[in-house]
């Protein structure tokens, strides 16, 4: 039986489990952001390391602004202050960045320094980092439907496609999620139609190397058809996805 490629170009994660991390050592859960951000580096670090083209996380969802004011402030602040330290090291990795979600919503500090971001990084190409912040999936589609609206395009599945917040690269190979949780939260609907399904029961600041690899080792070892028999794909490739 074939399988996946060994690696996944596209690697999709919500990093779930940041609070209860905190809350668990009695610390305050902006705390446990913080040493999310510690997971985050190491994780991107580990993807350029494996070879992974593209690097998609979960950062703050539209859903989140509902969390305790307190919380919402400081990951507003802990961004921004990531941003700042982590630019000149990411350049130098050879990573893209990209923030995706509405801006509306956030200050004009906060959207200053994304912008900052995508513009150093734009030239890079050895890892596309997608964050997706203030980001919804359902968002995205009615964004998708509403531009097509505008310019007066039928909405078909290839029309909405290319509209898609996440166009500029392919859908997601994996999709992985942290924190014992088993749903999409509405993350990346359209995208992670034919997505391989990783979920982990550690909480995000403890994921590290040895869990993105059994990750990566389980999607190894299954079998894409993306809708075809196991008999027709021996005569063809096993991860073209459908056009």
């Amino acid at each position: 039986m074939r399988t996946a490629p060994a690696t996944p170009h596209h690697i999709a994660i919500v990093m779930d489990g940041n609070g209860r991390w905190a809350t668990r050592r009695f610390l305050p859960r902006v705390a446990g952001h913080k040493q999310g951000v510690e997971a985050l580096r190491r994780c991107v670090r580990a993807c350029i390391d494996r070879g992974v083209g593209v690097l998609t996380v979960f950062a703050f969802s539209s859903e989140n602004w509902n969390r305790p004011v307190e919380e919402v402030s400081g990951l507003m602040e802990l961004m921004v202050g990531a941003l700042g330290r982590e630019i000149p090291k990411l350049s130098a990795d050879g990573v893209q960045l990209h923030f995706i979600g509405e801006r509306g919503g956030l200050s004009e500090r906060i959207i200053a320094s994304l912008v900052r971001a995508e513009g150093l990084t734009a030239h890079n190409s050895k890892l596309v980092f997608n964050v997706c912040f203030n980001y919804g999936g359902r968002w995205d589609i009615a964004r998708a439907a509403a531009q097509l609206a505008a310019r007066g395009e039928a909405p078909t599945e290839a029309n909405l496609d290319r509209a898609m917040a996440l166009s500029h690269v392919p859908d997601p190979d994996l999709f992985i999620r942290t924190g014992a949780e088993q749903r999409l939260s509405n993350f990346l609907l359209w995208q992670s139609a034919y997505a391989e399904l990783f979920f982990s029961d550690k909480l995000w600041p403890e994921f590290d190397e040895a869990a993105l690899d059994a990750a990566i080792a389980a999607y190894g070892s299954r079998e894409r058809r993306f809708g075809k028999t196991s008999a027709q794909l021996d005569g063809g490739s096993r991860d073209r996805q459908p056009a």
